[in-house]
């Protein structure tokens, strides 16, 4: 009678030890190789672009910069800086599989995301937006019903373009075109193949801001979805995440954080793209006590 007894103890034990074990280890990985892989966009301007000396800068690769120091004094040891270029596409896939530690874009935090990975605390606040040619004459995002919206491929505009279409919101449907990169949605709708671009509006105005004849284009003012922004994270791993979001939340509270929100998107920043109350009271909500 007692054998079932210790061959459910050590089934027990077993599960145990082997969670752990096959659980990831981020910051082992890091220390092992001495490096800290990050993966960022291309052409979101400006959470990640190249610029005209041709250095990967943004926002968002400012965060992962202070994370690298902090992940140095942590380890006890200097660490190689690595960028990898990510789009809407191979950004989870990369994360997943192991090739990147992390990924610093502007990634929204959906629940079916969560299937794959993890988020780190939202750290960006924007929604869904159009970008469209004045001379277009489009007020609403609604006027757009029956043209051609581009979006880029794998990213929630794309989803939020379809599941507009299916509910009846366009009528006729738009006619969705997705492409690799933000770059190429604007190159199009500059050339008249699309009506109009789907994108975060915080992306937008830096696409605007950076257009050859930026007063030719308006973004439409409604917001067609709610986007949190959350640094992508290997799935399962908490030592990781809880670095992570502490290291944000210092962010938030020494003010490191407003310097680089300031830099980038204040008045004279590379694009003005002001805080709403909605974000201010998010990020008072999320910054715990240390």
């Amino acid at each position: 009678m007692r054998k079932p007894l210790l061959f459910g103890t050590i089934l027990m034990l077993f599960m145990v030890f082997t969670s752990g074990a096959f659980a990831g280890d981020t910051l082992k990985k890091i220390s092992d190789s001495n490096k800290f892989i990050v993966g960022a966009r291309d052409g979101a301007i400006p959470f990640g672009f190249h610029n005209a000396e041709n250095e990967h800068v943004g926002f968002s690769i400012d965060l992962a910069k202070e994370l690298h120091k902090a992940l140095e004094e942590r380890l006890g040891k200097p660490l190689e800086f690595e960028i990898k270029v990510v789009n809407p596409k191979t950004r989870i896939p990369l994360v997943a599989n192991g090739n990147l530690n992390m990924v610093c874009g502007a990634a929204t935090h959906t629940v079916p995301r969560e299937d794959t990975v993890d988020f780190s605390l939202t750290f960006f606040l924007t929604g869904s937006q159009l970008l469209a040619k004045k001379s277009g004459g489009y007020m609403v995002a609604k006027d757009l019903s029956g043209k051609k919206i581009g979006a880029a491929q794998g990213s929630t505009n794309e989803k939020t373009i379809r599941n507009l279409n299916e509910s009846g919101y366009f009528n006729p449907p738009v006619k969705l075109v997705v492409y690799q990169e933000h770059t190429q949605g604007m190159l199009a709708l500059r050339n008249g193949a699309i009506n109009a671009y789907c994108g975060d509006g915080s992306h937008l105005a830096g696409m605007k801001a950076k257009a050859m004849d930026p007063d030719n284009y308006v973004i439409l003012g409604e917001l067609l979805s709610y986007d949190p922004y959350g640094f992508i994270l290997p799935e399962n791993d908490s030592n990781f995440k809880d670095f992570v979001n502490e290291q944000l939340i210092r962010m938030f509270v020494d003010g490191r954080y407003m310097k680089y929100y300031e830099k980038w998107f204040g008045p004279e920043g590379e694009v003005p793209f002001p805080m709403t109350a909605d974000f201010k009271t998010l990020l008072k909500l999320q910054s715990w006590p240390l």
